[in-house]
């Protein structure tokens, strides 16, 4: 396995900014996986695993440790009873595994077309939009344990899936490093219709494909700067820079009197209908920052507020401080705190 050293991070994400990784390395096999792991024990140094880069801030010193790219490619499909089982690498690129499910059409990840990334990712984040998150489909994760320094594989319900969360980024961060993700599919299903942009796109009694459910996804995700196009300025970014936030249903009456208007809220999903998921974009916007509103290099994006942008020669530094003041304002007028989303890497410890 090749091992480079001062290796510039900025270019492997999309926000396009931070400092170089001290040591780094890309695993092609499950081999060069244990390998990296046993070599950075050896050296006594930190391992960080870099999927497609799309939810993630670089310190601009950047990372004393190896950071290790994901590269392992492969799909497959196999028939179980009446659902289909995709298997993934967890290098492939999301998207391609969404195509595929899209071409043995089968629902289940239609509405999670157009998000960044690699599979290995999905289910660290949990990955959500538009009313779906892979938590319903996925069936097992495959892992490197860095502690036992051997491949285990989890069940559905021993990832501990909730919003936004899983077992990976929660109580055992850092521990495992994903190499496969197998997701139960519905041939012929039908799609999921939940989010109200995909309902006004698709009239009650109209029977949509997923192949189409996925192509209106992307062409919403375009339409507020969450689709990577080549070109674009919103799209450097680390997409929603803050999860929406659950709160307490009794609190929305108060949130409204507070704003003057009703606020967005959703489903928060799980059994408990006494909390409400809110729209972090709404509460940004009643707090004083509009789409397109610009601190120096760093701002908003110019079709969604949840976006952070970097505006040309941004630093992590300033998108960190601009992050804060935005969540700051939020608290101050709502008593909401708002959770950062992308993951920091080479930050202090407690810097978000």
């Amino acid at each position: 396995m090749l091992l480079e050293e001062n290796k510039p991070l900025a270019p492997l994400t999309t926000l396009g900014i931070g400092g170089p990784a001290r040591w780094f390395a890309e695993a092609y096999t499950e081999s060069d996986i244990a390998e990296a792991a046993a070599w950075a024990r050896e050296k006594g140094i930190a391992l960080f695993v870099l999927g497609g880069g799309s939810n993630l801030v670089v310190a601009d010193p950047g990372f004393e440790g190896l950071v290790l790219r994901i590269r392992l490619g492969g799909m497959q499909t196999s028939r179980h009873g009446d659902s289909i089982c995709l298997q993934a690498a967890a290098g492939e690129e999301w998207d391609r595994c969404v195509d595929r499910s899209l071409h043995e059409d089968c629902a289940g990840l239609e509405c999670l077309a157009g998000i960044p990334g690699t599979v290995g990712g999905t289910p660290v984040q949990n990955v959500g939009a538009y009313g779906q998150e892979v938590a319903t489909t996925i069936i097992r994760v495959r892992a490197f344990d860095l502690e036992t320094q051997d491949f285990v594989e989890f069940t559905n319900g021993q990832c501990a899936f909730a919003y936004r969360r899983s077992r990976f980024n929660t109580v055992d961060r850092g521990r495992y490093v994903v190499s496969c993700v197998d997701y139960r599919l519905r041939p012929h299903g039908a799609p999921n219709l939940r989010y109200a942009d995909l309902q006004k796109a698709f009239p009650q009694g109209s029977n949509p494909t997923v192949a189409a459910v996925a192509k209106a996804v992307r062409r919403i995700r375009q339409s507020k700067g969450m689709l990577l196009v080549d070109g674009d300025p919103d799209c450097r970014s680390a997409g929603s820079f803050f999860k929406n936030p659950i709160v307490a249903r009794e609190r929305v009456a108060d949130i409204a009197a507070q704003a003057g208007n009703p606020p967005p809220c959703f489903p928060a999903g799980g059994s408990d209908d006494r909390v409400v998921k809110l729209s972090a974009a709404w509460l940004i916007e009643q707090s004083g920052f509009s789409k397109g509103y610009a601190r120096g290099s760093v701002g908003l994006s110019s079709r969604h507020t949840l976006a952070l942008v970097n505006r040309g020669d941004a630093t992590a530094g300033q998108v960190l401080a601009f992050a804060k003041e935005i969540a700051a304002a939020v608290e101050a007028r709502f008593a909401i705190r708002l959770e950062m989303e992308p993951e920091l890497l080479g930050f202090a410890k407690g810097a978000g």
